[in-house]
């Protein structure tokens, strides 16, 4: 089966924000640049695409132009394993962006982001559908994510 690798579409960003994107996950690097040539249409020797991986994921941003931008129809999830790693991923990624509802945000470059612990799902698909409608009510109250609030809910001890 052929790979899959998300494309993401910059005016002129692509290079800034693949540097940053490396910079926020461990395990990451940027693997190639491209430049635009003679034929354009950007200025020769502009960045054209930037090839890079997060944790192993192959991503390619390209520096298309104005024409398209980001909205939340599109989004990454980060599947966080405790507090301490919702708490980096949302401080870093939110950091000149707009923080958002229900553990999503916005990063500075307008790409959107859901920064999730484990814990939201194991709640949400608890046997005790009470359990479960108290954390999906906590979880709507928010913006970042708390995952000792969420079980405070979840138990009806908020």
């Amino acid at each position: 089966m052929p790979r899959i690798t998300p494309s993401l579409w910059f005016d002129q960003q692509s290079e800034e924000a693949a540097k940053f994107y490396v910079s926020v996950f461990p395990n990451s690097r940027i693997s190639n640049i491209s430049y635009y040539g003679e034929a354009g249409p950007r200025p020769a020797g502009t960045v054209l695409t930037v090839e890079f991986s997060l944790d192993g994921q192959p991503y390619t941003a390209i520096n298309g132009g104005p024409e398209f931008t980001f909205d939340e129809a599109v989004s990454f999830q980060i599947d966080c394993a405790d507090q301490e790693e919702v708490d980096y991923y949302w401080t870093k990624l939110s950091a000149g962006g707009d923080e958002g509802p229900c553990g999503w945000l916005k990063d500075k470059f307008g790409l959107s982001w859901q920064v999730v612990p484990t814990a939201l799902g194991e709640l949400l698909a608890d046997p005790d559908a009470e359990r479960a409608q108290r954390a999906m009510r906590a979880m709507l109250g928010m913006g970042k994510l708390d995952v000792a609030a969420l079980r405070a809910a979840a138990d009806g001890k908020a």
